[in-house]
């Protein structure tokens, strides 16, 4: 490759970076948004904390976990070092021909950051701030990386006789906050007054316009997610993902449109939002192998999953917030299995290998989401206490408000 391509591709890469670093403000924006007044400054706080962890963490050990080389134990587990340098005796151009070692480091580590925020929505107004960044540095620093190793790193589901496919991670990124954010929700029980007994207890959001204006920057952002995971600034390519990604979050809005009047009689802003982003999770796992008809009809039913998902969290209990568990959960292993039903890759084979990387991930993230919250719970404690739920985490583990000038009916 010449420098000329070189210089395109990793410059390519460098703008897909940005563009996932302005997911979080995204995902800051849509968790605020869509909870309550008295939670802005915590909801915040977490959001913010959350890149710093994911950066730091994926420097000291995420990346050599994430893409060991050679140093692996039967395919599962790998440390390649520790720290972050460009191997011994290489020179920019012999790492990779499109892109250089620090472009490939900065671009992954802005993927590492986003399993822990979707843990943070699905937990949000009533966990404990110094136990949350606890899980988050365990679960972005270590058991995030050994996931995405299995496939990105050349682990065994890469080797399967179908290997195993997932583009930019409907499951490695999205169902892995899932399965945290489903164990997290759980294990911290509903908020208070959320379900009664005289049923479900709707707590609506503060801010529908910070929520809409969240979802648009997560969707802007996942042209990057996507396009960057090209890996190239192969014309070809990187248009037909921007075109599948488009589409999918597109459907994905009248997936829920359709769904949530036809169950609720009303137009429910919050679920279209959620679509989008269910539509995007959707065709995350196979952006690159999906026509734009195949993307809609993705998109479609993965918006349409979202509204029954978040009906079906609430029948048994599991109080989500701002629907995380519905969209990335629901929306990842939908993605993922849709490889194999729709694109270049369907078949029953491929339909098989999905299933298995969908089992083994979920198998892996629940259960070590279980233990670190589970051992949390009985020693530390991971809720704050109800007195502090109803006055608001801002004002008691903050010692602040998101708007002090405006007085709140709660």
């Amino acid at each position: 490759m010449n420098q000329e391509m070189f210089t395109i591709n990793n410059l390519w890469m460098m703008v897909a970076t940005i563009l996932v670093f302005i997911m979080h403000l995204g995902f800051a924006s849509l968790e605020a948004g869509l909870t309550r007044a008295k939670n802005t400054v915590n909801i915040l706080f977490k959001n913010t904390i959350i890149p710093a962890i994911g950066l730091l963490t994926y420097a000291f050990i995420g990346f050599n976990l994430m893409y060991p080389g050679d140093d692996f134990v039967g395919s599962f587990f790998g440390l390649g070092g520790i720290g972050i340098s460009l191997p011994e005796g290489w020179d920019t151009f012999a790492y990779n021909e499109g892109y250089t070692f620090f472009t490939d480091f900065i671009f992954q580590a802005m993927f590492a950051a986003t399993a822990a925020t979707i843990v943070s929505g699905a937990v949000a107004e009533r966990v404990k701030l110094g136990p949350f960044i606890f899980f988050s540095i365990l679960y972005v620093g270590i058991f995030y990386p050994i996931v995405g190793m299995w496939k990105w790193g050349g682990g065994f589901l890469d080797t399967l006789d179908t290997p195993f496919y997932d583009f930019a991670g409907s499951t490695i990124v999205h169902s892995v906050g899932g399965w945290g954010a489903l164990v997290g929700a759980y294990l911290l029980g509903p908020r208070v007054g959320k379900y009664t007994e005289k049923g479900m207890n709707a707590i609506p959001g503060h801010n529908i316009p910070m929520a809409t204006i969240g979802v648009f920057l997560l969707w802007f952002g996942w042209f990057g997610f996507n396009g960057g995971s090209v890996l190239t600034a192969d014309p070809g390519t990187v248009s037909l993902v921007f075109v599948t990604t488009a589409i999918a979050g597109a459907s994905g809005a009248f997936g829920a449109l359709v769904a949530s009047y036809l169950k609720f009689k009303t137009y429910d802003i919050t679920m279209v939002l959620n679509g989008i982003l269910a539509g995007l999770v959707g065709i995350t796992a196979g952006a690159d192998l999906m026509s734009v008809g195949e993307s809609a009809i993705i998109g479609f039913i993965g918006g349409t999953l979202v509204v029954f998902a978040v009906v079906f969290f609430d029948r048994i209990k599991i109080d989500d917030p701002v629907g995380a568990i519905s969209v990335h959960l629901i929306g990842g292993i939908w993605g993922t299995l849709a490889v194999g039903l729709f694109g270049d890759l369907a078949g029953m084979s491929q339909i098989w290998s999905q299933l298995i990387g969908i089992g083994v991930v979920g198998a892996f993230c629940f259960v070590a989401s279980w233990l670190i919250f589970f051992t949390m719970k009985r020693t530390v404690g991971i809720r704050v206490d109800e007195r502090e739920e109803v006055e608001g985490l801002d004002i008691n583990e903050h010692s602040m408000r998101a708007y002090p000038d405006f007085a709140t009916k709660e």
